[in-house]
């Protein structure tokens, strides 16, 4: 059952990327920049769990803490540290702050759902952590190591599908704009190219209609991954341009993985 989580986080980056992992294991999470911020959200929407960073402008996370705990309405609520702070004592710090538990910083990808989730009852979790053990079969191992070039000009994008992909046995070559995904396409001959659509360079229809006129390149199946262009008419025109695949964030990892072997699957039958 999906559950509603608060994130405390200033850092765009960090809050980014940990809003994008629980949204895609079906979660449902709020964001706050500031330590007060996130106070009045959590007395206001009263969330399953709350994440919250040390290091916080104004309110820090030790007073954060503090409040939540004095809270009668809230003291119940599961409370969770993320921060890069690693000196001798700084877990027991935490702890003794009225935290539940302590997630170092730089989080991993991979695991981060599953660390966030063992705070939930069981009737929240949503879904399994990424794992060789709970992926399914069609989609636990590459049948051969494939590369992959990535295109985003977001670094947590990018960072995001290589955490996603490399476990699994693929080749991660990584672009941040349409430039050098062109010298990379044609240096490497990657087996497949998963692109975004809107880029501060060009854009993904330029860039496959790049990769389609060249011969060299054409033959290698290209998907889309996107956020912002989620309608059926920029779909339509992807796919008409050539994409084997036009799909929409949020997407669940194991759902990525699996369009990712079902294209390179029907490119080595074509």
């Amino acid at each position: 059952m999906p559950a509603r989580i608060l994130i405390i986080e200033d850092n765009a980056a960090n809050l980014e990327l940990m809003t994008y992992l629980l949204q895609a294991f079906g979660h449902a999470p709020l964001t706050a920049r500031r330590g007060e911020e996130g106070l009045a959200l959590a007395r206001r929407e009263r969330p399953e769990l709350i994440v919250c960073d040390i290091q916080l402008p104004g309110i820090d996370g030790y007073r954060v803490a503090a409040q939540i705990k004095a809270d009668s309405e809230l003291r119940a609520t599961p409370l969770v540290a993320v921060t890069a702070f690693a000196m001798v004592g700084d877990r027991d710090k935490v702890l003794a702050a009225g935290f539940d538990g302590y997630i170092p910083k730089p989080i991993a990808p991979e695991t981060f759902v599953a660390q966030v989730e063992a705070f939930l009852g069981l009737d929240r979790r949503a879904t399994p952590p990424l794992s060789t053990e709970s992926i399914p079969a069609v989609v636990r191992t590459p049948t051969k190591r494939a590369t992959i070039l990535v295109v985003d000009d977001q670094p947590v994008n990018l960072n995001l599908k290589r955490s996603i992909l490399e476990p699994m046995g693929f080749a991660v070559v990584t672009a941040n704009q349409m430039t050098l995904a062109l010298k990379l396409a044609r240096h490497t001959q990657p087996d497949l190219i998963v692109s975004d659509l809107g880029m501060s360079e060009g854009s993904g229809f330029d860039l496959i209609k790049a990769i389609k006129a060249d011969p060299d390149l054409k033959s290698i199946p290209f998907v889309f991954i996107t956020s912002t262009f989620c309608n059926e008419a920029a779909r339509a025109k992807g796919l008409a341009l050539g994409a084997a695949r036009f799909l929409f964030r949020p997407i669940e990892p194991r759902e990525l993985l699996a369009e990712i072997e079902t294209c390179l699957e029907e490119a080595k039958r074509s």
